[in-house]
């Protein structure tokens, strides 16, 4: 009993020791803190008063500084202000001088004014007085020439139109001799030179075939019994046969060269084989055919290559190759049409062109006649609208509608066409013409000159190269035979189609004469 009561008393004991102990310690720490809190606090104290003096004294420098700035800010300003004083002086002195100097000039002005108005008014009685005399010696003189003012005035009018007709006259003269000597040179130099350097043809073609027979037994086969072959050939090809007395020979006519080609092709292959009926007769005319258009394939690319010229469409260059089969007055057309392309390139390289592009348009300017047997228009509508639709360039196109004068030529490589193409149908021996078309337009030639007022007779001479016209010389003057000559040359050049050119030639004879009685 006792140990457990002193185990409790010693429990009880230290229970309240540790208490004691425990807010011993409270209140030491406490102390502690107290203490510490008192340091920090006076050097907060501390720190805020050496933050004070600092900024005092920063203060007080900022405020030195600003001083010395407003002092030179202050400085400059009096000085740029003086200087604009000064600016300001000496422009009022500038314009004090100008218009001190304007006020002379109007003082100086005002005099001459002054006397610019007295001389006026002199002139002004001077003008009165001269047109009074002026009056009193146009009546004079109406007085001594017994005519009007008016009736004067006609007179000098009317004879200085006739002087001015004279002069006029002279210098269209004068003018055209050295335009015509200028133009004429350099074009024979031109087309001499294109000329020398074309190799062309001579001889006309013919507009018929003759095939040759081996003997003349051979007509009656190509007869055949009751006709039937000779009948079979014409149905399948379109060509008419002519057989006539002509030993040994058949000629074939038609108005298609193609289709006569073929004709003539599938004759040659039928009397070479020897066997002449319907049957073969057909089978030959797909073989002639087949025949022919690679003909044509080739000669279109043999033009194309020989004139030099690329990217054509196909199509045209089959029409090219029709062409070969194709006749204009017996001038082969597509002969005809290398020619006016190399001259055409020729021509164009001399005056400085392209000349790739004038061997185009002279190529393909007649290529309507490949399809005017086919198609209704000139072959000129014809060409163009094919050369329109195989995508040709405008220039090629407009070359072709103007070869013929159809439409007014705008491009130099129109005008270059229409030349090298009268160069190569005029040359001799290149066409031939018909003797009713040459009578016609001899004829028309002379009904042309003689429509003209104050011409007396005119005749065509020299294959109608040249027309003569005698004039009646009491109503067409000397002065007035140019501008006739020239009428004359529009009017044939409107209504008349001739290749090369025509020298019109204007004589005016006066004759005097009386009787001896």
């Amino acid at each position: 009993m006792d140990l457990w009561l002193a185990i409790v008393l010693i429990i009880v004991f230290a229970v309240i020791a540790g208490i004691v102990a425990f807010y011993a310690g409270i209140n030491y720490r406490k102390k502690v803190a107290e203490s510490q809190i008192g340091s920090a606090e006076k050097e907060a104290e501390r720190i805020v008063e050496a933050a004070k003096e600092s900024a005092e004294a920063k203060k007080k420098e900022s405020i030195l500084e600003g001083k010395d700035e407003i002092h030179r800010l202050r400085n400059e300003a009096d000085k740029e202000l003086n200087e604009r004083r000064r600016e300001i002086q000496r422009q009022e002195r500038r314009i004090q001088q100008k218009e001190e100097t304007l006020e002379k000039k109007m003082t100086s002005l005002e005099a001459k004014d002054e006397t610019l108005n007295k001389k006026l008014k002199g002139a002004d009685d001077k003008l009165a007085e001269a047109e009074k005399v002026k009056t009193a010696q146009i009546e004079v003189l109406e007085t001594i020439s017994k005519f009007t003012s008016e009736q004067a005035k006609d007179y000098l009018l009317k004879t200085l139109e006739n002087e001015l007709v004279h002069e006029k006259s002279v210098k269209v003269l004068d003018y055209e001799q050295k335009t015509r000597d200028e133009c004429e040179k350099k074009a024979r130099e031109i087309i001499s030179l294109a000329i020398q350097r074309v190799a062309a043809d001579h001889v006309t073609e013919a507009t018929v075939s003759v095939v040759p027979l081996p003997n003349d037994e051979m007509k009656g086969r190509i007869i055949g019994r009751e006709g039937r072959n000779i009948r079979a050939i014409e149905t399948l090809t379109g060509v008419d046969l002519i057989i006539d007395d002509t030993p040994e020979a058949i000629t074939l006519s038609c108005f298609e060269p193609v289709r006569r080609e073929i004709a003539r092709v599938m004759l040659e292959k039928l009397i070479s084989d020897g066997r002449i009926h319907p049957a073969r007769i057909e089978e030959m005319y797909e073989k002639a055919r087949r025949e022919v258009e690679n003909t044509i394939k080739e000669e279109g690319e043999r033009a194309v290559i020989e004139a030099g010229v690329n990217g054509i469409h196909p199509e045209l260059i089959k029409l090219l190759g029709r062409l070969r089969y194709r006749t204009s007055y017996g001038q082969n057309v597509l002969n005809h049409s290398l020619e006016v392309a190399y001259l055409a390139g020729i021509m164009a390289s001399e005056l400085g062109l392209d000349p790739t592009l004038a061997r185009r348009a002279g190529l393909l300017h007649d290529i309507g006649k490949a399809l005017d047997h086919e198609i209704e228009g000139s072959h000129v509508e014809i060409g163009v609208d094919v050369a329109r639709k195989y995508k040709e360039s405008e220039t090629v196109v407009h070359a072709i509608h103007a070869h013929h004068g159809d439409v007014e030529a705008k491009t130099v490589i129109a005008c270059i066409v229409q030349a090298a193409d009268a160069i190569s149908a005029a040359r001799p021996g290149a066409r031939r013409e018909n003797l009713e078309n040459y009578i016609k337009r001899l004829e028309k030639l002379e009904e042309i000159a003689s429509s003209f007022d104050g011409v007396e007779r005119s005749f065509a001479i020299q294959a109608g190269r040249e027309i003569r016209i005698i004039v009646k010389p009491e109503k067409i003057k000397d002065d007035q035979m140019v501008l006739l000559a020239r009428d004359i040359c529009r009017k044939i050049e409107s209504d008349v189609e001739y290749p090369g050119q025509i020298k019109v030639n204007i004589i005016r004879e006066s004759r005097a004469f009386d009787y001896a009685k």
